[in-house]
């Protein structure tokens, strides 16, 4: 006990040199194991065949396994090498969706420009929460926000939030929807809804994203407040049908939202916005537009005029990881009067955001958002635009929009394929046509639609297994099953690709169901 110091062991550097990222030397180390990390996924990029490993879920569970020896969270570190190995791991067993056979899903390949500055946001780390938990993110964001709000016609009062997702971004609108038509009823954020003497509903397409249920779920409405209402022909949700249904609502409901969509998951179909617009304002319920996968065509001359209209809703959603091509996550809730924002979220803290801080101008974006701590993603997307424009990033999805037409025109010169909507935006969706019935007739029957179901789904399975194409499937609602329900989809979103590759992709398909209609032949 005569004043013996323990001596603790220095701690082992688990990259050389072992520097924070926001240090000047971190940075520099930063730059340098982004380079090692980039040419190992270029090795392993160039050495495959497609747009997905060639391998089931249980032979790449195996693979991930052998890769971590002892789990994800070794004792000891293995350093750089393990680093790089796993690098080399993810890219090659990961999707590749700058591969122009990935056309499934919603999910972009990222731009170069917007991925080389979110290196950046991660590794400074700044939050918008508070002002000087990220001074410039908060500056940033603020401007991103009133461009986005003026670009969709939206007035000086207008504000907004960067997300996690459309998702979040519905989620707060209908939170915002709640609050707002219950305000004269009750204080709904601080007294709750129990015994409340009214039923909340929303209404909304029968093809709306699942999100808006999933919001009346979080909320308390339950996701039976949701009102489907049925799709035209076209997939779109129509002021007619909006109108009926609203009429047709009981005494204790109360409608606290239209949802309308712009840009459905499946069919990329936009709701006529103007004349919902108007039930909606004839009824006294708020707006909300879910423009999610439609939003991008406010950067292009050419399509916006598809969103005409969205300047009447009351808030709006729109996705730009979507088709602004930034890596996720990067949604954006638009509202077009910024009280609204603040009543449902505003929040102030004397750890964060005191008065008086606040009244000096040092506020974050604290009162904005459902989240506390919240990444700089605004970087990616004001560097996306300084480097290309609204016209560059415009471009982008006109040629995407393009290379849809050409789909359809392809799919409807293939006697084996049967297109099902005329495309929108990006999506194409269609199905492949066995080539006999079940017993060799015309196959209109309700057991040739269960087999073309069932062709259609392992044909789509089969091209996964491959690893050759990646491509999406649905089902159709708004039609019987004379056919079959399940419809493939073609979601494109890489503005590199070509017509030969859609006609790559195409005949892949025929290739594949001819395979699987083979196979379960006698």
């Amino acid at each position: 006990m005569s004043g013996h110091v323990p001596t603790v062991p220095a701690p082992t550097p688990l990259l050389e040199p072992d520097l924070l990222a926001a240090d000047p030397e971190g940075i520099v180390e930063v730059g340098r194991l982004v380079s090692e990390l980039t040419s190992e996924a270029a090795k392993a990029l160039r050495r495959r065949g497609g747009p997905l490993p060639p391998l089931t879920p249980v032979e790449l569970a195996h693979v991930v396994d052998a890769q971590l020896p002892e789990g994800p969270l070794p004792r000891e570190g293995g350093g750089r090498d393990a680093v790089l190995a796993l690098a080399r791991a993810y890219a090659s067993y990961t999707v590749d969706l700058a591969d122009p056979r990935a056309a499934a899903h919603l999910q972009p390949p990222a731009l170069g420009v917007a991925t080389a500055t979110d290196v950046l946001a991660s590794a400074f780390n700044a939050s918008v929460d508070t002002w000087d938990s990220g001074p410039i993110a908060v500056e940033l964001e603020s401007r991103l926000v009133r461009a986005l709000t003026a670009l969709a016609g939206y007035g000086p009062r207008a504000d907004g939030v960067l997300t996690p997702g459309g998702t979040a971004s519905n989620l707060q609108a209908l939170l915002i929807a709640r609050d707002t038509a219950l305000r004269a009823q009750r204080d709904i954020r601080g007294e709750g809804l129990a015994g409340l003497a009214t039923r909340p509903v929303v209404y909304c397409s029968e093809l709306a994203h699942f999100s808006v249920a999933r919001a009346c779920a979080v909320l308390g409405l339950g996701e039976d407040a949701v009102r489907p209402v049925p799709a035209d022909a076209h997939r779109r949700m129509t002021a007619e049908a909006l109108e009926l249904a609203l009429a047709e609502r009981t005494e204790e409901e109360l409608p606290i939202a239209v949802v309308a969509t712009a840009g459905t998951t499946d069919y990329g179909s936009i709701d006529p916005l103007p004349e919902l617009a108007a039930v909606a304002e004839r009824h006294g319920v708020r707006l909300h537009v879910d423009a999610a996968y439609g939003g991008g065509a406010l950067f292009s001359d050419r399509l916006r005029p598809l969103l005409a209209g969205i300047e009447a809703a009351d808030s709006i959603t729109i996705d730009l990881h979507k088709t602004a091509w930034q890596p996720a996550a990067a949604s954006v809730l638009l509202v077009r009067d910024a009280a609204d924002l603040t009543a449902s979220t505003g929040l102030r803290v004397a750890y964060l955001n005191p008065d008086d801080d606040g009244a000096a101008g040092y506020d974050g974006l604290l009162g904005h958002s459902l989240a506390t701590t919240r990444r700089a993603d605004a970087l990616k997307v004001v560097a996306t635009f300084l480097a290309l424009g609204q016209r560059g990033v415009g471009a982008m999805l006109e040629a995407c929009h393009d290379l849809a037409t050409f789909a359809a025109e392809a799919i409807a010169a293939r006697p084996r394929l049967r297109l099902t909507a005329t495309p929108v935006l990006t999506t194409v969706v269609f199905r492949y046509v066995p080539e006999h019935g079940t017993s060799g007739g015309t196959g209109e029957g309700p057991a040739d639609a269960a087999r073309a179901d069932a062709i259609n789904g392992a044909l789509r399975r089969r091209l996964l297994l491959q690893g050759r194409a990646l491509i999406g499937r649905t089902d159709d609602v708004a039609e019987d099953a004379t056919g079959g329900r399940v419809r493939l989809k073609l979601t494109l979103l890489n503005p590199q690709a070509t017509r030969d590759d859609i006609q790559e992709l195409l005949t892949a398909v025929e290739v594949a169901g001819r395979a699987v209609e083979t196979e379960e032949l006698p």
